[in-house]
Parts: structure tokens; sequence; C-alpha cells
């Protein structure tokens, strides 16, 4: 009997040893939003080797007799938080786990987040929890020009391990939030839009040269004129906000808002240019340059036609890091319906960042990252009981 039982429990044991390495995972739900369609009432989605096999209504999926089997309430794709700052700055909030702004310069493109960015950050984890399975993050708004962002998994020990794209935008700020202050550069809108000006044009003259720049800051620059990568711009008053749009036109290059509080007085000039915007964190604190920022305006950005994504954004202080779920939330109770609020934190936040081929709904052949909760995720009631990421259960935790 000894024996059988010791046999029994290696049997187990081989057993989840093949759903951690191969993911065969079979996730059942009582609803399970896609984001590809119309929700599907006790759905379905299997997961194999780290992706999407099947997504459908039970009655329709047979479910192989070794996969292991989560069930929740609600089931939706991954969450993505398309700006945060979270992996450079960190919870304690000390000098030694602020890495998102480096104050030696006002004009750092060649700053790379993937080299300040820690996976096992605290901060991390704790969104991971709630269903946050990608973000991208990166240097924060408090500096003309303050560095490189990144998109990464929130699961892995290393940076390689986590990232998806290393560098995906270059960090601008515009506003008062870019003046150094003290007599030093920039002291006004002006010369922001001066020294960014002088940049781009050194830009040009670079990339005509039949040999490429080898300095870091040369090089950052170049791949914004050759429309490799964008700027993601903060800006929040209309006039901050127009005279981005000018300068792309000027140069030809590719821009992101980020912000946009006073997006309603410009709305027009934002749907004409064509560029998305990763709008203020709904719930905010307004002032300054963000007085006038709403709850409304992630709706009024979606009703006028215009990409749009949530954040959580930068916090200087407490709360360290902001839940995009919860920011969703808000936006579903202010404008949006909740299938469109979900979206601002799946699919429209993948196709904004440019990666709705790989995650941002429940479809096969995408990355399996799953979020699972035990009611209405916009309840606050409600907990986000287990969390998937390329087919591993990282968390069960009851957030």
């Amino acid at each position: 009997m000894r024996k059988l039982i010791l046999i029994a429990l290696a049997l187990v044991i081989f057993n989840l040893s093949i759903v951690t390495v191969f993911g065969q995972i079979a996730v059942k739900g009582e609803t399970v939003w896609t984001m590809s369609g119309e929700p599907i009432t006790n759905g379905v989605v299997l997961v194999k080797d780290g992706k999407i096999e099947a997504v459908g209504p039970a009655s329709s999926i047979t479910i192989p007799s070794n996969y292991r089997v989560l069930s929740a309430k609600v089931v939706t794709p991954g969450l993505i938080d398309a700006h945060t700052v979270i992996g450079l700055n960190g919870a304690p909030n000390q000098v030694h786990d602020q890495m998102a702004l480096d104050g030696g310069g006002t004009v750092q493109p060649e700053l790379r987040a993937t080299d300040a960015y820690n996976p096992e950050e605290i901060l991390v984890t704790w969104v991971r929890e709630f269903g946050v399975t990608t973000i991208h993050t990166g240097h924060q708004p408090s500096a003309l020009v303050s560095g490189q962002t990144m998109i990464a998994k929130t699961w892995g020990k290393t940076v390689e391990d986590a990232t998806i794209v290393p560098t995906a935008m270059i960090m601008v700020t515009l506003g008062n939030a870019a003046n150094a202050g003290a007599g030093r550069s920039p002291g006004t809108r002006g010369k922001q839009m001066a020294m960014l000006r002088a940049e781009l044009i050194k830009a040009q003259d670079n990339a005509k040269k039949a040999e490429a720049p080898r300095d870091l800051r040369s090089l950052a620059w170049v791949s914004v004129i050759k429309r490799e990568v964008p700027l993601l711009v903060n800006a929040n008053r209309a006039q901050d906000i127009v005279s981005a749009i000018r300068l792309a036109a000027e140069f030809n290059i590719k821009l992101v808002f980020d912000g946009a509080a006073e997006a309603q007085l410009v709305m027009d000039d934002i749907k004409k240019s064509g560029f998305p915007v990763i709008v203020h964190p709904t719930m905010a604190r307004p002032g300054g340059d963000t007085e006038s920022l709403s709850f409304e305006t992630a709706a009024k950005l979606k009703a006028a036609g215009i990409p749009v994504a949530l954040q959580s954004g930068y916090e200087g202080y407490v709360p360290k890091t902001r839940v995009v779920l919860y920011e969703a939330a808000m936006v579903a109770a202010n404008g949006l319906s909740k299938r469109d609020a979900m979206a601002l934190i799946t699919i429209d936040a993948a196709k904004l960042l440019g990666l709705e081929k790989r995650i941002g709904s429940l479809e096969v052949g995408k990355d399996a990252d799953i979020a699972m909760y035990d009611g209405d995720p916009f309840e606050w009631t409600s907990h986000c009981i287990g969390t998937i990421i390329n087919g591993k259960l990282v968390s069960e935790a009851k957030r």
C-alpha cells in the first residue's frame, strides 16, 4: 500500500510538472470576455505551450483529461497598463529605488528603461495580482526628455525574461513639469520647443550621413526621425497638445499623446493628426496643467473616434501606483459601456502599443495571458483570483 501511495504521489507531481512546463490548462468562466466578439456564457479557454489553443462555449470544447481545470465567474484577457513607471520606481519611495528620472540633464533620450527595470519589484507583483499581465513602463514625465520606455510582461526573474519590446517610445514632457526652474533651461514653453527642434534638426542631418552616428543620444534621435520609435508626449494643456502636433508635422515624426487633460478643447486637432492618446488616469488628482482633467475624457476621445487606452501613470508619492482595472471601472461609470471600458485596458491598449496580434484578446494563437475574477471585474467587491501569463499560472492571490 505504501508503494502504491508513493507511486500515486509521483504521478501527481509529474502531471503538475507538465502543467508548469507546458501550460496545459483549461479555464472555465461563467462569462468569458474574449474582446474579439461578444462575451461567451459558460465558456472555456484552453491553454497549451504558452498560447491559447481554443476558445468557445463549454458545449463545443472537450477538455483533455491531463489539463488542469481552473474556474471563475468572469474570465478576461490579461490586462494591459498602457503607461506606468513601475519596475523603475519602487514601492519604498526611497532614493535607491526611484530610477525613473535622472536629474543630471534635461534631454536624455539615450537612457534605456531596460537598464533600470527591476522585474521583481513589489509593485510589479502587486498589479499582476489584479490581473495586469503587460505594462508599458519607463522614464517618468518630469523632464523635457527623460528617457526610453519598454513593454514587459509582469512575470520573469530577469529583464530578458520579461521584456517584449526593449525600446517602445521616448518620453517627452511639455508644460510646467518640463521646466527645470532655478534659472536653469528650459524655463519657458518656447525654450522647450526650441530645444526639441534643435535635437531633431541635428537628427535629420545625422540620418543623411553615410555612416551612422555612434553616440547613444544621436542614435536615439535618428530612430525618431526615421519613424522607428515614436515620441510619447506628456501634454495636458491644449496649447502644448497643439504645439506637439505642429512639431510632428514639421519633422514627419510619430507621436503618442500621454495625459491630454484638455483634450476636449482640441479634439478636432487630435483626430486630424491621427495620433493616439494614452489618457490620464481617471482618478488622477487635478492641479496645475491637469486642473481640467475629467472622468469623461476617455469617453469623449472614444466617441470622437480617436484611438485611446488607459494608464496607471506616474505618481510622485502615494499611491505609488494605481491599478488600471479600477481606472477602467470609473470610466465605465462615466460615459462608456463596460465592454468599451474593458477594451481600453485590453485590446485597445494592445492596438495602441502595436501588439494586437500577440496580446489584448482571447483568440487562438495569441499569448495565453488571462485574468480570472470571482465577480464583475468592475465591482469593488470582486476579486482577481488568478492570473496566467504565457500559459503559466503566476498568481492565485485573492485581490
